[in-house]
């Protein structure tokens, strides 16, 4: 279920903001992407999030798609709420539930000022042999998966790290900086950032599991990150994965327009 998790906060990465307009209280952002292994579509995503002064609300659904929904449907919903900080945005709740086959699973992760005062996962998990506890100081001064990948424009993008926990695995992403590149989509073209990263397991995995030191291997993940002026925000648009069957990707149908 590593292996899923990973996926899934990677494809998380992708699916954040668009920009529109509401009203002069609030902005709202609808977003498309499409996933894809080895040039093959796997998954959909369409995002929504809403601003309104210094709150935000992140709401989207994830499905498969293509040969990934004929082998195996999942579909999955996720949301977070919170506020917009100085450097980054702080979530008072992240939810995510999801579905594959016939197992499904909810995850509630409560937050207050960057510590987690709870998490819950029903159905609970078997712990396995070789599994890292995740401890106390593992959750503190840390971001979801969704909102901790937004950025305020003032704030630097790559070099950073993020301390994610997404209510069960707790890891760090080092972003580093690897320049520019233009990129098109509907909604937007210019310059994004691109970031990249490195995969740092620390708690809430098994020890020895031959996905995670994989993925802690990698050298060549990427994260592109294109400005949403009408936030004022960097939020991603691409995201790279190698894999042994082909790399999975995350591209940005529409951003913005």
């Amino acid at each position: 279920m590593i292996r899923q998790r990973c996926a899934a906060l990677f494809a998380a990465v992708a699916l954040m903001l668009s920009t529109g307009s509401a009203s002069a209280a609030e902005v709202q952002h609808q977003t498309d992407y499409s996933i894809s292994l080895a040039g093959l579509p796997i998954a959909k995503a369409s995002f929504r999030t809403e601003l309104d002064a210094n709150r935000y609300r992140i709401s989207g659904t994830l499905k498969s798609a293509g040969i990934a929904d004929i082998l195996s449907s999942t579909s999955g919903q996720t949301s977070v709420s919170g506020t917009v900080g100085r450097d980054r945005l702080n979530a008072s709740e992240y939810t995510m539930n999801y579905r594959s086959g016939k197992k499904g699973r909810a995850i509630d992760v409560q937050f207050s000022n960057g510590d987690v005062t709870s998490a819950t996962m029903t159905p609970a998990r078997r712990i396995p042999k070789n599994w890292v506890p995740v401890t106390k100081a593992d959750m503190r001064n840390v971001v979801d998966p969704l909102s901790g990948l937004i950025f305020p424009a003032k704030t630097r993008v790559c070099p950073k790290t993020l301390p994610i926990f997404d209510g069960e695995s707790r890891l760090d992403l080092k972003l580093s900086a690897k320049g520019t590149r233009p990129f098109k989509t509907d909604g937007f073209k210019g310059d994004v950032i691109v970031c990249g990263v490195k995969f740092v397991p620390k708690a809430g995995y098994r020890k020895g599991r031959e996905d995670v030191e994989y993925l802690r291997k990698l050298e060549s993940m990427e994260i592109w990150f294109a400005m949403a002026e009408t936030v004022n925000v960097y939020a991603p648009v691409y995201v790279r994965i190698p894999t042994s069957l082909g790399p999975v990707t995350v591209w940005a149908t529409r951003f913005g327009g």
